[in-house]
C-alpha cells in the first residue's frame, strides 16, 4: 500500500500513520479533560493578565448555563461570537460548545452587509460582541433570527483598576468604541453571575454533532458555512497533535496567538491543540502595532508561533525582534498564504528555528500537510500528507495522476467538512460521493509525498492570508451607479503578499478614484478593499464576454501608484 502513501516513508520518527479517531467523544471531551489535567496552569494570557484552566472552566461551565438556562437555547442551535483575539474568546467558545451550540465565527471588522449575511445564512439565535464593533451589530440585527446580544468590553475580564483603565482608554483616548444602542444587550460579566445560578447542562455529543460553522468563499464569491463536525475538528486536533507531539511537553507550551481566533488556522493550531497540551497561549488582541507585539513577545518565554508570511515577515523587520530569548522556540509554523524563501531563511538565521510551511483550508479543519518539523531549511513544499490523510492530484476529467504531473489537488480524510451549511448544490461541487475534497489548488507531488503548490485557485486574490474573491468585489463596485464594467485582481504586494487591483470602466465620465474607494470602504472589510484603481476604456474578454481576469494579471505594466 505505501507506494499509493509515498509520504508515509518519510514521516519523522514516532508519527504514526494513523490516528485513533475514538479517543475522544466530541471537542467537549477534549475541553474537560484538560481543565481536570492542568487545572492550576495557565491557559490565556493577555494584556498582562493569565487565567488559569480551572478559572476557564468555571468561567465557560457559568457561559455555558447562561446560555441552556436563562436563554433555553438548545442544542444544535447557532451562536455569532464576534471578537478579536481578548480573553472572552475563549471562555464564551468554550461555554458555547459545552451547551452542544454550533458556533459561527464572526470577523469582527465586517461592515453591516457582510455581517447580516452570515447572521442571515446561519440563523444565528445569539451573538457575542466586543464593544467597539456593537455599532455594526445594531445596524442589521433587526433583520436577522438573533434574539441574545452579549457586549463585552476589551479590559472586562482584566480586572479592577487595569481593566477599567483599558475600557477607558480604549473608548475616550483611543476613541475605538463608535456609539452604539442596544438595549437588550447583557454585558457579558453579567451573563457569568446570573449562568452561575445554572447547572452545566449535560449534553451528550457526537462526532456526526456540529462543532462550528466556518464561512468561506471556497472557490466562489458567496460566503458559505462549512460545517465542520466535532469529528472533524478532534481529527484535526489529533492529527496536528501527533505530528508536533515529540517536540511539545505537556503543560510547558507558551504559544504566540497573534492570528484572530475566529480564523480557523488559530482555531485549531492555537486554541484547540495547545489546550489538549495544555499550553499557555499568549493573546496578540492587535499584531498590526509590531513594536507593541515584540514586547508581548520579551515577556511570553515562548515556545510555539503560528503566522502567516506577512506576520513573520512584519516580525523580522521590527526594532528589539532579533534580540529577543528564542532559546525556548522549537515551532514556527506558517500558513494560510505561501511562505517566501527569503522570510523563511531569515526567521531561521535570527531565531535558530525552521519555519515549517502548512497548508490547509477551512473546508478541512484546516490542516491538510504539514512539513517535518526537523526540516533542516525551507523547502518550497506545503509538506506531507498528515496521518489519516489522503491527497491526489487528479486531472481535469478527474482521473489520479501519476507522481509529478500536474492538476488538481485533492484530500480525503476524517477532517474533511460534511459540506456547505444548506447548499447541497454548492456541496456537490466540491465533495464527491466518496468524500473526496476538490481543493481548487493546482499541484504536483513529488516521489517522496512532498506536495507543491504550483498555481493558485485560479482568480483568488490572498491579502494577508485571507481570501478575496474577486466575485463579491467587483459585485460590490458594480453596484456604483458610475460603473459599467470592472475586474478584480491580486497584484504582488511587498507586504501583505498580494493586493487587490481593480480595472475600471466607467460609466459616469466623471468618477474619481477616491468615490470609488470611499464606497468601497462602506461595502468592504479592509484586505477586501481595492488598494489600486486603474480607469480603462475596454476589458478583454473571451468570444462569449467573460472577462478575462489572467489576461489582466499578466500584463506587465507598472501598477498605479498605491495610496
Amino acid at each position: 500500500m505505501s507506494n499509493e502513501r509515498p509520504w508515509l516513508d518519510h514521516y519523522p520518527d514516532g508519527v504514526p500513520a494513523q490516528i485513533d479517531m475514538d479517543a475522544y467523544a466530541s471537542v467537549v471531551a477534549v475541553l474537560e479533560e484538560a481543565f481536570g489535567r492542568f487545572k492550576d496552569r495557565p491557559a490565556f494570557a493577555s494584556f498582562g493578565k493569565k487565567l488559569s484552566y480551572g478559572e476557564i472552566d468555571a468561567m465557560s461551565a457559568h457561559f455555558a448555563g447562561y446560555l441552556t438556562g436563562e436563554l433555553k437555547l438548545a442544542k444544535g442551535d447557532r451562536i455569532a461570537i464576534m471578537m478579536p483575539n481578548v480573553l472572552q474568546y475563549p471562555i464564551a467558545l468554550f461555554g458555547a460548545l459545552r451547551a452542544g451550540l454550533v458556533v459561527v465565527n464572526t470577523n469582527p471588522l465586517y461592515t453591516a452587509r457582510e455581517l447580516k449575511h452570515q447572521l442571515e445564512d446561519s440563523g444565528a439565535k445569539a451573538i457575542v460582541v466586543l464593544d467597539n464593533f456593537a455599532a455594526t451589530v445594531q445596524q442589521v440585527v433587526a433583520d436577522t433570527h438573533v434574539q441574545h446580544i452579549v457586549t463585552t468590553g476589551v479590559g472586562d475580564l482584566l480586572g479592577g483598576l487595569k481593566g477599567m483603565l483599558v475600557n477607558t482608554i480604549t473608548k475616550h483616548v483611543k476613541k475605538m468604541v463608535p456609539e452604539f444602542h442596544l438595549p437588550q444587550a447583557v454585558r457579558f460579566a453579567d451573563a457569568l453571575d446570573r449562568g452561575a445560578h445554572h447547572p452545566l447542562p449535560k449534553v451528550v455529543l457526537t462526532h456526526q454533532d456540529l462543532a462550528f460553522l466556518q464561512y468561506t468563499g471556497g472557490t466562489t464569491g458567496v460566503a458559505k458555512g462549512a460545517m465542520l463536525s466535532h469529528g472533524n475538528m478532534i481529527a484535526n486536533m489529533l492529527q496536528a497533535g501527533v505530528w508536533i507531539g515529540r517536540n511539545t511537553k505537556l503543560g510547558e507550551e507558551v504559544i504566540i496567538t497573534a492570528l484572530p481566533l475566529y480564523h480557523i488556522f488559530s482555531l485549531t493550531a492555537n486554541c484547540l491543540v495547545f489546550t489538549r497540551l495544555g499550553g499557555l497561549s499568549w493573546l496578540i488582541t492587535n499584531p498590526r502595532d509590531m513594536p507593541g507585539f515584540v514586547k508581548e513577545l520579551a515577556k511570553s518565554n515562548f515556545t510555539a508561533i503560528t503566522g502567516v508570511n506577512t506576520l513573520f515577515n512584519g516580525l523580522l523587520n521590527t526594532p528589539g525582534f532579533a534580540e529577543l530569548d528564542f532559546s525556548r522556540l522549537h515551532l514556527s509554523l506558517g500558513g494560510g498564504m505561501a511562505v517566501q524563501r527569503a522570510v523563511a531563511d531569515r526567521w531561521k538565521k535570527i531565531t535558530g528555528c525552521t519555519l515549517a510551511e502548512a497548508y490547509g483550508l477551512t473546508e478541512t479543519a484546516p490542516a491538510v500537510c504539514i512539513n517535518p518539523l526537523d526540516l533542516k531549511e525551507y523547502n518550497g513544499s506545503i509538506g506531507l500528507p498528515i496521518p489519516s490523510t489522503d491527497v491526489a492530484i487528479w486531472s481535469e476529467d478527474n482521473q489520479p495522476l501519476p507522481l509529478g504531473e500536474v492538476g488538481e489537488l485533492m484530500v480525503h480524510g476524517p477532517q474533511v467538512m460534511q459540506g456547505y451549511w444548506q447548499r447541497p448544490d454548492e456541496t456537490a461541487k466540491v465533495l464527491t460521493a466518496d468524500g473526496w475534497l476538490h481543493t481548487g489548488d493546482i499541484a504536483r507531488m513529488d516521489a517522496s509525498g512532498y506536495v507543491y503548490i504550483v498555481d493558485r485557485k485560479k482568480d483568488m486574490i490572498l491579502v494577508s492570508g485571507f481570501n478575496v474573491y474577486p466575485n463579491e468585489v467587483e459585485d460590490i463596485v458594480m453596484q456604483h451607479p458610475g460603473v459599467s464594467e470592472v475586474a478584480a485582481v491580486g497584484v504582488p504586494d511587498e507586504h501583505s503578499g498580494e493586493v487587490v487591483k481593480i480595472f475600471v470602466v466607467r460609466k459616469d465620465p466623471n468618477l474619481g478614484e477616491e468615490e470609488l474607494r470611499e464606497f468601497c470602504r462602506e461595502n468592504l472589510t479592509g484586505y477586501k478593499r481595492p488598494k489600486l484603481i486603474e480607469f480603462r476604456t475596454d476589458l478583454p474578454k473571451t468570444n462569449v464576454g467573460k472577462i478575462l481576469r489572467r489576461e489582466l494579471r499578466d500584463e506587465k505594466k507598472v501598477p498605479a501608484a498605491a495610496h
